[in-house]
């Protein structure tokens, strides 16, 4: 019964990861696509491959979201995790519906939380706090203010050059800032479901976690990182009308300032802090911050606001659906 649960469980994760691909991987490419630096097929090969790299690269930010909650080894641990995963399958659906790019990543910790606070299960909070909470809060401003200034300083370098010849060279810019975000993106988000998926190897003992150890087997990077191919692939575009058009009106400059400042984002904090942060925040931030310096009133604000509330409901509705979710399971399991 353990191994079944085990299979369900790694099924449903990587369900969870073609619903993140749904979100997060489409803002890989969004910019490229909606400034048609990339056609959508050409970008979905380039976020596949670059996803694959960075995925395979590091696994810090796995080990950081298979560490937040200590779930027993046992069955009933496996319980818990399914719930927490299903919370965030449900919110990822519903966000989805209604276009908003909401955070997977946060979808899938507030599942954690949520699911573990349900089976009084301890959570390490100072990890919440510390790779969670704050880069959640800081991340986008400084994807904002970056962004504001990159771009500030590119209208400056290129302020005498032909609007034609600048535009035309930016559009060849974008292809590196797209590889650049899909790789940065492998580095994050495809590492949340390894890390989840792991965590559960972990606690039926399929892999040895011993000694604080957190090995992510080759055959899971692999797995996830074609769930999140796919799922861009087949319901992407809809993130990607509101990132790329609705929340401003991109040109190829602003996509490459946007684009190379979020991959930059998201490579540091994976690298240097192994925080879980949000492709969705920083990349959406970033998108504000470079339509910014044409004047404020080009971001639609409105849409912005939509996307800033959708993010603040994310960890706490997530972690609702999770214990829920928890709850039911164990009535049946009873």
């Amino acid at each position: 019964m353990e191994t079944a649960g085990l299979v369900i469980l790694i099924v449903v994760a990587l369900g969870f990861d073609y619903t993140n691909g749904f979100h997060d991987a489409a803002n890989a490419i969004a910019t490229s696509v909606s400034t048609r630096a990339l056609t959508p097929r050409a970008a979905l090969i380039l976020a596949a491959v670059f996803n694959l790299v960075g995925s395979l690269v590091s696994v810090k930010v796995a080990n950081t979201v298979g560490s937040i909650i200590n779930a027993p080894d046992s069955s009933h641990g496996l319980v818990i995790v399914f719930a927490a995963v299903v919370g965030a399958i449900v919110w990822n659906l519903i966000t989805w519906y209604f276009g908003l790019p909401s955070s997977s990543s946060h979808a899938l910790i507030g599942g954690l939380v949520g699911a573990a606070l349900a089976s009084s299960t301890s959570i390490e909070w100072h990890k919440v706090l510390e790779k969670v909470v704050i880069p959640m809060i800081v991340s986008p401003l400084v994807g904002f203010v970056a962004a504001y200034l990159l771009m500030l300083i590119l209208l400056w370098i290129f302020r005498k050059a032909a609007p034609r010849r600048v535009n035309q060279g930016f559009k060849y810019g974008q292809w590196a800032s797209s590889a650049a975000m899909s790789y940065g993106h492998g580095t994050q988000d495809a590492q949340k479901t390894m890390g989840v998926i792991t965590l559960a190897l972990i606690i039926t003992h399929h892999v040895d976690g011993s000694g604080g150890a957190f090995p992510v087997p080759l055959w899971v990077k692999l797995a996830c990182a074609a769930a999140i191919a796919l799922g861009t692939y087949s319901g992407g575009w809809r993130i990607m009308r509101t990132l790329g058009r609705r929340v401003f009106k991109l040109d190829n400059a602003t996509g490459f300032a946007a684009q190379s400042v979020a991959s930059g984002v998201l490579m540091t904090t994976a690298y240097v802090y192994a925080a879980p942060i949000s492709t969705t925040h920083v990349i959406t931030s970033s998108v504000m911050g470079a339509g910014a310096t044409r004047k404020f009133s080009a971001v639609r604000w409105g849409v912005a606001g939509n996307i800033l509330t959708a993010w603040v409901l994310t960890l706490p509705m997530a972690g609702l659906v999770a214990a829920a979710v928890y709850g039911i399971c164990q009535l049946v399991v009873g």
